[in-house]
């Protein structure tokens, strides 16, 4: 199988790093909200609910900055795995319990985005384009169109992202329109 071209894999690692970024400094901004969204999920004891919500958008952040570096891709890849992971099992968790009436906590969409089957959807499509991000491509040489075009890729699978959360966030107030 050939090696990955690394337009793709540049462009999906800047958009992963950008989604990273954009939901740590959302959690940073205002850590009161985002630490009311952790202690309603209930998955951790009172006492921790303040470190957690403190260190996750930390370790965010340096995922999403680790993943911007040829040097550092590979442990910026591990860390947005493991940052997704801990957020898409959170989500899981409380799915399965029937607690769908709670902010996500995941900042996009101005936070107020309730908990549904497609966020895990979304993270696990997030999932694949940070393990496509946190690979080298292959061997060949960019040129000045390349980085053109790893820009515009960063742009659409950003703006793509950003308007699957803003769906996410209306489809509840859609469905009290209609009744």
């Amino acid at each position: 199988m050939d090696a990955l071209d690394p337009v793709l894999a540049r462009a999906c690692g800047a958009a992963i790093a950008v989604v990273l970024l954009t939901g740590a400094w959302q959690k940073l901004r205002d850590l009161a909200v985002f630490e009311a969204s952790v202690d309603l999920y209930r998955l951790l004891p009172d006492s921790l609910v303040p470190l957690f919500a403190r260190g996750f958008p930390v370790l965010e952040a340096l995922a999403g900055t680790a993943l911007l570096f040829d040097s550092t891709r590979s442990i910026g890849l591990l860390l947005s795995v493991t940052v997704l992971g801990v957020a898409t099992a959170g989500v899981v968790f409380n799915l399965l319990r029937g607690h769908t009436e709670i902010d996500c906590g995941c900042g996009g969409a101005e936070g107020h985005t309730t908990l549904s089957w497609a966020l895990p959807a979304r993270n696990a499509l997030l999932l694949l384009v940070a393990v496509l991000g946190g690979q080298d491509g292959s061997g060949r040489e960019l040129m000045w169109i390349d980085y053109l075009s790893v820009a515009g890729g960063t742009l659409a699978l950003f703006g793509l992202y950003a308007t699957a959360n803003q769906l996410m966030a209306n489809h509840p107030r859609l469905i009290q329109l209609r009744n």
